[in-house]
């Protein structure tokens, strides 16, 4: 059913003071976290391949040691989505609404709804992060496990026993990354970017990032994350993240990944038949990850 005079029905009469329900939204979160990108395919492939390994050692006058291992090894799949959302309000509700300024049948707030949409869609990429997607492909499993696979060997970008997040944790979080291997387990030039927290983490994240002093005790250390230069883009607050107390670190290797196939459109006309006024938006886009090395997270269930 349309939106019609009945729904608004004390907006067809004078003497109302105002009109409340449409209020300043939340800024754009989720390109904190996510490095943009543009697509002209339904779906984008990423392959991670291997390199070279490790040299070995060559006796006199006997052969060196090839490595034929190199080539393919995974395949990370991003397949966009169409969102789009709409409303119908009738002829009469229009003509005999005396509040247009304030409540305007060609708005409604459509464009704050998609791009509330997004904010959710893009949280959900950290909130899902443990649940292995067969749709991305991947490595097998989960972004965010300890157990990715690397020729002979696995690593891991969560902690074996999820923790708080803590000056300590923050610390382990930090070395855990600086050991990420390549496909070939050449470790790899990895270090902490960001600090990515929910609302409920936010008091906790000022205060081991932004004291000069060791947070937490009366002695006299130095705050050893803020002077060893690590996270220097501080920290974010993702608001639809759904755990009050998982945290993610990411990292200065690009990995987590918004693709625009379509930018928002919006379309208006008038039913030929009923007079209805109907307006539309739709967006396509994605949300994903190409390489689970851009991330650490941890997953407290308390």
């Amino acid at each position: 059913m349309p939106v019609n005079a009945s729904a608004i029905r004390d907006l067809l009469l004078p003497g109302l003071r105002g009109i409340e329900g449409e209020y300043k939204m939340i800024p754009t979160q989720w390109d904190k976290v996510f490095e943009r990108g543009t697509s002209r395919m339904a779906v984008e492939r990423t392959v991670e391949a291997r390199f070279l390994g490790l040299a070995a050692l060559k006796s006199e006058g006997g052969s060196v040691y090839f490595d034929n291992a190199a080539g393919e090894r995974f395949v990370y799949n991003q397949r966009h989505v169409e969102l789009g959302l709409g409303y119908a309000i009738t002829q009469i509700a229009m003509e005999d609404n005396l509040y247009k300024d304030q409540f305007r049948a060609d708005s409604l707030g459509l464009y704050k709804s998609m791009a509330q949409t997004k904010e959710i869609l893009g949280a959900n990429v950290l909130n899902t992060a443990t649940t292995y997607n067969p749709q991305i492909g991947g490595d097998g499993v989960a972004l965010c496990a300890t157990n990715h696979p690397v020729d002979g060997a696995t690593w891991a970008n969560k902690p074996t026993v999820d923790v708080d997040l803590t000056e300590a944790a923050l610390q382990n979080a930090a070395i855990a990354i600086r050991y990420f291997p390549d496909q070939a387990n050449l470790r790899v030039m990895a270090r902490p970017d960001k600090l990515v927290v929910p609302p409920q983490l936010e008091y906790v994240a000022r205060r081991l990032l932004d004291s000069d002093l060791r947070p937490g005790t009366s002695d006299n250390d130095v705050n050893a994350m803020k002077a060893t230069g690590y996270l220097n883009n501080g920290y974010t607050v993702m608001d639809f993240l759904t755990s009050a107390y998982a945290w993610f670190v990411t990292t200065d290797i690009k990995g987590l990944l918004y693709l625009q196939r379509r930018e928002v459109e919006s379309d208006m006309q008038v039913d030929f038949a009923t007079k209805n006024l109907l307006v539309t938006a739709t967006e396509r886009y994605s949300f994903g990850y190409k390489n689970p090395r851009s991330i650490y997270g941890s997953f407290p269930s308390s």
